[in-house]
């Protein structure tokens, strides 16, 4: 996990996302919306074999990507 300061909006468009945020692991689907504080340590990553799509909307301060667009194979 990482944290910076700024503010993050996400948004599912298809699959399933893993967002690991302070101590709490969730797993949003899609049509699901996460917005938090990114001064939270936080990590997002893909739970499934499937690709999954993110809307991502975020503030200057987070503007070096942290997201992996394709699961890890093997």
């Amino acid at each position: 996990p990482q944290s910076h300061e700024g503010y993050e909006w996400l948004y599912v468009l298809s699959g399933r996302l893993r967002l690991r945020l302070g101590e709490h692991n969730l797993i949003l689907v899609a049509g699901e919306v996460a917005e938090f504080d990114t001064r939270v340590p936080h990590c997002v990553s893909n739970p499934d074999p499937h690709p999954t799509e993110v809307l991502n909307l975020f503030g200057p301060q987070g503007e070096r990507l942290h997201v992996r667009a394709r699961p890890a194979t093997g």
